[in-house]
């Protein structure tokens, strides 16, 4: 039985790699986020879970982001970097994990699950909602498991009037203020 779960979100090509909202500075949350699927990977009892964004062309979420990761593109595909630890995925069409196709369910039926954390980008949009979303449906469902993220493995973009530092410490925060635990690799 499945007890934890690690959720890498939106690690795709169309925030990362390519596409009108990609942002390559995002890969330097790569190296962290593969120690952690490394130590999921080698737990019988965690179970990692990809979220991919993919949206039909005429997705309502264009209206606030603009046309980006259309299924049957590359823009979908999870970086190469995080390829090998893709084995359960959930594509989702909105900012929240929560409502893609099926993780319902798939939460309801998880009943040893104590444990999920989280990582990926956008950290202010798709890895607070997500996050934020997790805690809730766990909630309404008198579901005693403990929601985390891992703080050094989220990220978002980087540009002018948004200092990608400042937006990852005000996510984290958020998250914690909502009963989300922060997580971080100890320093030696």
């Amino acid at each position: 039985m499945i007890k934890e779960l690690v959720i890498n979100i939106d690690m795709v090509n169309g925030f990362v790699k390519e596409g009108p909202l990609a942002a390559p500075s995002i890969m330097r949350v790569v190296p962290r986020q593969i120690e952690i699927l490394e130590e999921a990977k080698r737990d019988k009892d965690t179970e990692i879970i990809f979220i991919r964004d993919c949206h039909t062309k005429d997705s309502v979420e264009f209206k606030s982001f603009g046309p980006h990761c259309l299924e049957e593109t590359s823009e979908t595909e999870i970086i190469d970097e995080l390829q090998v630890y893709e084995d359960k995925t959930f594509f989702k069409n909105c900012t929240n994990l929560i409502f893609a196709e099926g993780m319902q369910e798939y939460l309801k039926g998880q009943t040893e699950l104590k444990r999920v954390s989280v990582m990926g980008c956008l950290s202010e949009i798709c890895v607070l909602n997500g996050a934020i979303g997790l805690r809730t449906f766990f909630d309404q469902n008198n579901m005693d498991v403990e929601v985390c993220v891992h703080a050094d493995a989220i990220d978002t973009y980087k540009a002018p009037n948004h200092d990608a530092d400042a937006i990852n410490i005000q996510a984290v925060n958020m998250m914690q203020a909502n009963g989300i635990k922060v997580l971080r690799k100890e320093r030696m």
